[in-house]
C-alpha cells in the first residue's frame, strides 16, 4: 500500500488550494532550476531508470519516447504536446490534476520540454473541461509572472513557452497524431506513420506526445531520485498510477496508489468493496471501456499492471475500473459501448468506419436475442478484421470489448437467444 508521503499528487481532492503559493508550500517548483541544470541527458536517463511507462494507456516507455527526439536542431524548433484530451468512458484522472494540482503540469512540462529541447509546449484539453482550463490557464499564468516559465525560466537561461488549447470535444482526438491535426487547425483524422511525430508533428517539427499524467510526475521522479519511482511496482512496471474506481462500488473514486497492486485489493481498501459483496461481483473492466473486460474468476487474483493484464487478455489501458455486479446486463453494457465508438469514428478508414456500426447493430440484436447463435462467431471474425486494420487504435478500442464479451459470457449470449425462441415458439 503506497504511503502518504510517497504519494505524488498530494492535492488530487482539492482538500488545499491549487494556486502557486500553496503548490510550492507542498513542494512544487523546489530546485527546479537545479534540474535543468543538471542537463537534457541527465533527465531522460533519469525517466528511462524509473521505468515511467506512458499513462495515456499504450504504456511506451517515457524516457526512450523523449530521447528520440533530435540532439541537434536542423533550424525547425521542436514542441512539447501535452494529451488532455480525457474522453475515454471511465476515466477522469487527469481532469482532477487540472483543476486541483495543475503547477505539477506545469513543473513538469519546463522540465520535459527542456529534456527533449523544446522551445514550447501546447497543451490540448478536451472542449468540455471548461472549468479545468480556466485553472489550467491561471496556473500558466501564475507561472509566467514568477518567472518560471518564459524567457530564462527559472533563472536557467531556456527560454520556454507554454499554450493551453480547447478542443472540440471529439474523442478520435485523443489520438496522438489526430490531436495534432485539431491543435493545427483541421479536421481530427488520423495520420499515416511513418513520418512519425518526433520527426514531423505540430507544423512539421519534432514533436512528444505525452499524457498529463505522464508529464506531471516527471519532476517527482527528477527530485526524490529514479530508483525511489521504481522501487514502487514489479519490474517493467515500476511506479505510482492514479487509477479511476466507478460502477457498483460503495465508495466510487480517484486514487494513487502503486502499480501492480492486487484488483481486488484496490477495490476493497478503496473504494470500499463491491456493491453488495465481493461474490455480488459480475465482471471489470480494468483500464477504461476499451480494454476487454474480466470475470470475477480473474479479478480475484489479478495485478493492476501493464504485464499482469495483458496475461489475461486485458489491459491496464488509463487505469480506469468500471466494476459490474450481477444485476448488469453486461451484453447491454458492451452494446453501448459499441455505441459509443461507432459515433466516435472519424469515418477515415473503412473497416473502423462500416465495421463499428454491423458491430453496434448485431450487438443490439443479441442484446434482445434476436440474432442466430452462428452470428456470434460471425461477429468475432469481423472484430478480428477490423483490429489492427486501421490508421488508429480506435478499430482495436471497437472490437476488443466485443471480444471479451464473447470470451468470458458467450454462454449468456447464447442463453438469451434460446429464451427468445423459446418465447416465440
Amino acid at each position: 500500500m503506497l504511503t502518504d508521503k510517497d504519494r505524488i499528487f498530494t492535492n488530487l481532492y482539492g482538500l488545499e488550494d491549487w494556486r502557486l503559493a500553496a503548490a510550492r508550500a507542498r513542494g512544487d517548483w523546489d530546485g527546479t532550476r537545479d534540474i535543468l541544470a543538471r542537463g537534457r541527458d541527465w533527465i531522460v536517463n533519469e525517466i528511462k531508470e524509473s521505468g515511467l511507462r506512458g499513462r495515456g494507456g499504450a504504456g511506451f516507455p517515457a524516457g526512450l519516447k523523449w530521447s528520440f527526439m533530435p540532439k541537434e536542431s536542423d533550424g525547425r524548433p521542436a514542441y512539447l504536446v501535452v494529451n488532455a484530451d480525457e474522453s475515454e468512458p471511465g476515466t477522469c484522472k487527469d481532469r482532477d490534476i487540472l483543476r486541483h494540482d495543475p503547477h505539477k503540469l506545469v513543473e513538469g512540462c519546463l522540465i520535459a520540454g527542456f529534456a527533449m529541447g523544446a522551445e514550447a509546449a501546447y497543451i490540448y484539453v478536451r472542449g468540455e473541461f471548461f472549468r479545468e482550463t480556466e485553472v489550467l490557464q491561471a496556473a500558466v499564468d501564475e507561472a509566467y509572472e514568477a518567472g518560471l516559465v518564459g524567457r530564462d525560466a527559472c533563472g536557467s537561461g531556456y527560454d520556454f513557452d507554454i499554450f493551453v488549447h480547447r478542443g472540440a470535444g471529439a474523442y478520435i482526438c485523443g489520438e496522438e497524431t489526430a490531436l495534432l491535426e485539431s491543435l493545427e487547425g483541421k479536421k481530427g483524422q488520423p495520420r499515416i506513420k511513418p513520418p512519425f511525430p518526433a520527426n514531423t508533428g505540430l507544423y512539421g517539427c519534432p514533436t512528444t506526445i505525452n499524457n498529463v499524467e505522464t508529464i506531471a510526475v516527471a519532476p517527482a521522479i527528477c527530485r526524490r531520485g529514479a530508483s525511489w519511482f521504481a522501487g514502487f511496482g514489479r519490474e517493467n512496471n515500476t511506479g505510482t498510477k492514479i487509477f479511476c474506481i466507478s460502477g457498483h462500488v460503495n465508495r466510487p473514486c480517484n486514487v494513487e496508489e502503486e502499480m501492480s497492486i492486487p484488483l481486488r485489493e484496490l477495490i476493497e481498501r478503496h473504494a470500499g468493496g463491491v456493491r453488495g459483496g465481493w461474490d455480488r461481483l459480475k465482471a471489470v473492466i480494468p483500464g477504461g471501456s476499451s480494454v476487454p473486460l474480466i470475470p470475477r474468476s480473474i479479478c480475484d487474483s489479478v495485478l493492476m499492471d501493464f504485464d499482469a493484464l495483458r496475461e489475461v487478455s486485458s489491459g491496464l489501458g488509463t487505469a480506469a475500473v468500471i466494476v459490474m455486479d450481477d444485476t448488469t446486463d453486461v451484453i447491454a453494457a458492451i452494446a453501448r459501448l459499441s455505441k459509443f465508438y461507432m459515433h466516435e469514428s472519424c469515418g477515415q478508414c473503412t473497416p473502423c468506419c462500416e465495421g463499428t456500426g454491423w458491430m453496434w447493430r448485431v450487438m443490439e440484436r443479441l442484446v434482445r436475442g434476436e440474432a442466430e447463435v452462428a452470428e456470434i462467431d460471425m461477429l468475432l471474425d469481423v472484430s478480428r478484421e477490423i483490429e489492427g486494420h486501421t490508421i488508429c487504435a480506435l478499430g482495436d478500442a471497437a472490437a476488443w470489448p466485443i471480444q471479451g464479451l464473447v470470451r468470458h459470457f458467450r454462454d449468456e449470449i447464447e442463453d438469451r437467444i434460446a429464451r427468445r425462441r423459446a418465447v416465440a415458439a
